[in-house]
């Protein structure tokens, strides 16, 4: 494997039968993220998203808005990408599936799986979500329909081509032992280790029902399963080539870091996936983690309902860094959440407005007061400053573990002792007794806030760039600086 091994982190690849909204905003958010983190640290990191396009449901859903599955798909396609550019998220590669790279590398792995025997003709008879695109054991199905959809499922009985998933049970089971965090968080993984020790089926991995997928090179009369596809996505974005014995692009990738999914296709990435991968005789990726769901006011999200929460209302609202805070900072990663306005607006108030953004504001106005504007030195006797720098290392090792409520609890907290320490000290009296006093005090905090602005900064970059402008990281501010008014980082609401 190549030195210059890049850190590599992937999203799902989003479904394309409906327009994007908080849950895969959520999970893109915690990539960009982490990505930021690693970045800001001096790590080389590359973070691929993009949409899976096939499939029946695609076939029926642009029928039904007179549309060829590709013009469906094209439209959906454009709205993610404005979303991720609305959300200021940083990703690398938006690969699709429809991209002609990845379906003849597709198409091209399913052939050499044939002929090593892991791909194999048969037929199939039981029982298929058409919502999901997944095939269930009568056992799985919750009271006689499927475990996500809560829809009832069809009998299909086709001519098929299987995954000798069977094969890899042992394998896969020896790897979860050896790398205990692949299965992460780790209260999913007691649900991944039943099932694969339950004792792996072949599954199904073609079509002949289907027309928009991807077809089958030797036998075209089947089109790839749309998962089996779908998966292949995290090794063709990054430049695999079944073709190469040598492929210098891709081993400066592979294996992936971190793989970040929700919850409900969990198994698809911790047992299917893997078993494909050492099908190919390829490196198993670090990490799979599957988080939580968000529910809005306590119910599911659905469209019968009218509850989707678009992201893209919030931030006109709030702003951007505000519902980049608040999903973090409300529900620990992993977990489920629930959404509601009024504890959005309530948290605005209390950590940012009443918090961070009060603290920056009184801060910045003493220097421009008691400072003439001049930026401190670094303290050298500080025991708040001192304090915080320890804490640092926390707050990181939290964000790398994906444990972003508890990064932004200890920040939060920070910013609490900072507004005591204003409270308590009241400058405004120290600059009519003790100039000397009240120098090195204005000096903590502005360094203190520094520190707060390189925490927040992968949570809220826009915030944390203009506090870095107002702070004058590694000199004293600008003259276009000096003059300007300072408005609030977050205006009450």
């Amino acid at each position: 494997m190549a030195s210059s091994k890049k850190y590599y982190i992937s999203t799902p690849l989003y479904y394309v039968n409906s327009r994007p909204h908080i849950g895969h905003a959520y999970t893109t958010l915690a990539a960009d993220v982490l990505k930021r983190h690693l970045k800001s640290i001096g790590k080389d990191v590359y973070l691929q998203t993009g949409t899976d396009e096939h499939g029946i449901n695609i076939e029926r859903i642009s029928s039904e808005n007179n549309k060829t599955p590709k013009e469906w798909a094209d439209d959906v396609v454009k709205d993610f990408k404005e979303m991720w550019k609305v959300l200021h998220i940083d990703y690398d590669y938006f690969i699709r599936t429809t991209d002609d790279y990845h379906q003849k590398q597709v198409q091209l792995i399913f052939e050499r799986l044939i002929r090593s025997g892991d791909i194999y003709k048969g037929s199939y008879d039981g029982l298929y979500c058409s919502s999901c695109e997944t095939f269930y054991d009568e056992s799985e199905l919750v009271e006689g329909n499927c475990p996500i959809h809560k829809k009832p499922v069809e009998k299909v009985n086709e001519e098929t081509y299987f995954f000798r998933l069977s094969k890899y049970q042992d394998l896969l089971l020896k790897y979860y032992s050896e790398n205990p965090s692949f299965l992460s968080p780790s209260f999913r993984a007691p649900e991944i280790l039943r099932f694969v020790e339950g004792g792996l089926k072949d599954i199904s991995v073609s079509r002949t029902r289907v027309k928009w997928g991807i077809p089958v090179l030797s036998d075209p009369n089947h089109t790839i399963y749309v998962w089996f596809d779908a998966l292949i996505n995290y090794i063709t974005g990054i430049g695999y080539d079944i073709e190469k014995e040598k492929n210098e692009k891709f081993e400066s990738f592979w294996p992936c870091d971190l793989h970040l999914i929700g919850k409900e296709i969990f198994r698809f990435h911790a047992v299917i996936w893997p078993a494909i991968l050492l099908a190919l005789k390829l490196p198993l990726p670090k990490k799979v983690y599957a988080h939580g769901w968000w529910t809005v006011d306590g119910e599911k999200m659905s469209k019968s309902r009218g509850n989707i929460i678009n992201p893209l209302d919030i931030v006109k609202e709030y702003g951007v860094d505000v519902f980049r805070y608040f999903i973090f900072k409300e529900v620990p990663f992993g977990q489920d959440g629930d959404f509601s306005m009024e504890l959005l607006k309530a948290k605005y108030n209390s950590d940012l407005a009443n918090g961070i953004g009060n603290l920056f504001s009184r801060t910045v106005n003493m220097v421009r007061k008691y400072l003439d504007n001049v930026m401190p030195e670094k303290p050298e006797d500080s025991e708040i400053f001192s304090r915080f720098l320890a804490m640092q290392k926390d707050i990181y090792k939290d964000i790398e573990e994906l444990q972003f409520s508890l990064a932004l609890d200890k920040v939060m907290k920070a910013v609490s002792i900072m507004n005591k320490e204003v409270d308590t000290k009241k400058p405004w009296e120290l600059a009519k007794s003790d100039t000397v006093a009240l120098k090195k005090f204005l000096n903590e905090m502005v360094w203190c806030l520094r520190l707060v602005s390189r925490w927040i900064y992968p949570f809220m970059p826009d915030t944390s760039a203009k506090m870095n402008m107002y702070l004058a990281i590694g000199k004293t501010q600008h003259p276009d600086v000096n003059a300007a008014k300072l408005t609030p980082l977050f205006p009450k609401k």
